[in-house]
């Protein structure tokens, strides 16, 4: 078990796995579309990734709930941070006065891990992937 998840909370929820040697193994969105279909596909989503050790979850609330009772059924290891974390480490102080501003440079920035990862690079990659992909570093 080696392998880490980092997930950008939501009904429309980022996902972004990275391996052992830190490298992203894949990224996605998905739209969930309501809190149950999103605790039906958790369920599935974990129970597809035996090697699992971590999930890091950006946000709070009952979706992160969700996600953490799961993890726990998998002995899956969880931490929270908020946006807040991981743009301070990431995202120069220029790069975050505002949101929209904070998701353009991180779509950026998540375009040069895909790069630097060897995956397959997106038609288009939408905020919440984008946002998992830092996540995750």
């Amino acid at each position: 078990m080696e392998n880490l998840l980092a997930v950008d909370l939501g009904i429309k929820t980022g996902l972004g796995l990275f391996g052992r040697d830190g490298r992203l193994r894949w990224y996605r969105s998905r739209n969930f579309g309501t809190a149950d279909r999103l605790r039906r596909a958790v369920h599935g989503l974990l129970a597809e990734l035996p090697e699992l050790s971590q999930l890091v979850l950006e946000g709070g609330g009952p979706l992160a709930d969700i996600w953490e009772r799961e993890a726990a059924k998998h002995g899956i290891e969880v931490m929270r941070i908020s946006a807040e974390d991981w743009r301070r480490v990431l995202l120069y102080p220029r790069q975050q006065r505002n949101g929209p501003q904070a998701k353009r440079y991180a779509g950026r920035l998540a375009r040069r891990v895909i790069e630097w990862s060897e995956t397959p690079r997106p038609t288009s990659l939408r905020h919440d992937a984008a946002e998992a992909i830092l996540i995750g570093l």
